[in-house]
């Protein structure tokens, strides 16, 4: 194995500026997407090299040599550019960003699972109680607009004959699932204060139903907002379901464990997130004047009294930097340079591209590197 397992260790510092120039002169929906792929494939080469250098200094252990019949003279010489020492540090690193990522998991997951329960018992309703009519939820408060596919004809049929949806290939069942919209519903909470949020769904899982996406609003946003507004708020609301935005925002906070540099784009991310959902938003009412005003308003409605409990992982209108995406409403800038954009692609498409390569060029090295020490005979 070569230095070159060492660079995708180093270019994320060089990516996330070219990443974050060229999301500024792309659309908020590619924008988006190109700064997702970028913080994936930057924290997958960190990762990669961190398990190839830690997978080289033991492979030279004595013992661990002795398993494979591997020659630990041979192995040192095949892979110059990784010393042993470096094996620790890297095993250490790993173990951390391991521990991180199931702390960054399980925080996501009791925020979702606190802001569900805090719903349900603000409407008194059990979880997964999507399938109940508006007129049930209105007597406790709320009200309820599902949105999406529904199963009116249950499977009645013998166990035996409903195995065949078992028998799905997975590429289909999580082709269906990435294509299909999920289902939405509306919430309304009586409370006074201001609050809005797109709150994710749960899929299905043995012995609990499925749940869809929630589009929770307070009784004091609505109050808060006119006709037109509410409906570009929760036009704004559903396409932060309909587009699935929080796993971005799970990716992107992950990506941010994997490496430091890569928590500059955190931010960018969920603002090009929120750009997302008020263009489309703008396109569902007709008029961004409206959409601007609803996201202005919204904003300053729940900066009077802020409500709290609201998840941190849920999207929402009134959240990043309002100002700067009131303007982008009322005054979309113009495209901006051309040349200025094809060098920020260039470069970024660059990294990315030299990330891939040496990543597969220094696994394949080390491939190489073992196979040439089980031909030697081990050192005794």
């Amino acid at each position: 194995m070569t230095v070159a397992v060492w660079a995708p260790l180093l270019l994320p510092f060089l990516a996330v500026l070219p990443a974050r120039r060229l999301a500024e002169a792309l659309p908020p929906r590619a924008a988006a997407w190109t700064l997702a792929a970028t913080a994936a494939v930057l924290a997958g080469g960190t990762l990669c090299s961190l398990g190839l250098l830690t997978a080289a200094g033991l492979l030279r252990l004595p013992p661990v040599a002795a398993l494979g019949h591997l020659s630990p003279r041979w192995l040192a010489a095949g892979t110059p550019g990784t010393p042993a020492a470096a094996a620790l540090p890297a095993a250490l690193a790993l173990a951390v960003l391991a521990a991180l990522a199931l702390r960054t998991a399980r925080h996501h997951r009791r925020d979702l699972d606190a802001a569900r329960s805090a719903v349900d018992a603000a409407t008194g309703s059990d979880a997964g109680a999507g399938s109940e009519t508006a007129a049930t939820r209105a007597t406790t408060g709320a009200t309820v607009r599902t949105t999406g596919p529904h199963d009116r004809h249950p499977d009645t049929r013998p166990s035996r004959a409903s195995m065949r949806r078992a028998r799905t290939p997975w590429t289909q069942r999580a082709r269906r699932r990435l294509t299909t919209p999920p289902a939405t519903e509306l919430t309304v909470l009586p409370d006074e204060r201001a609050d809005a949020f797109a709150l994710p769904g749960r899929p299905r899982r043995p012995g609990r139903p499925a749940e869809p996406g929630r589009i929770v609003v307070t009784t004091g946003m609505l109050r808060a907002l006119d006709a037109r507004e509410r409906a570009a708020l929760l036009a704004h609301e559903r396409t932060h379901l309909t587009a699935r935005h929080h796993l971005f925002l799970a990716l992107a906070a992950h990506a941010a464990t994997a490496h430091p540099a890569l928590r500059a784009l955190r931010a960018p991310l969920g603002y090009h997130l929120e750009r997302w959902a008020d263009e489309a938003a703008a396109a569902r009412v007709g008029d961004r004047a409206v959409t601007a005003r609803a996201v202005g308003r919204a904003a300053l409605a729940a900066g009077r009294s802020p409500r709290p409990g609201r998840p941190r992982h849920a999207p929402a209108a009134h959240g990043g930097p309002v100002p700067r995406r009131v303007a982008a409403l009322l005054h979309p800038r113009p495209a901006g340079s051309a040349a200025a954009r094809r060098i920020a692609a260039a470069a970024l498409a660059g990294c990315l591209a030299l990330t891939a390569a040496t990543s597969l060029d220094a696994t394949t090295d080390l491939h190489h590197s073992v196979e040439s020490a089980q031909r030697q005979p081990p050192v005794r």
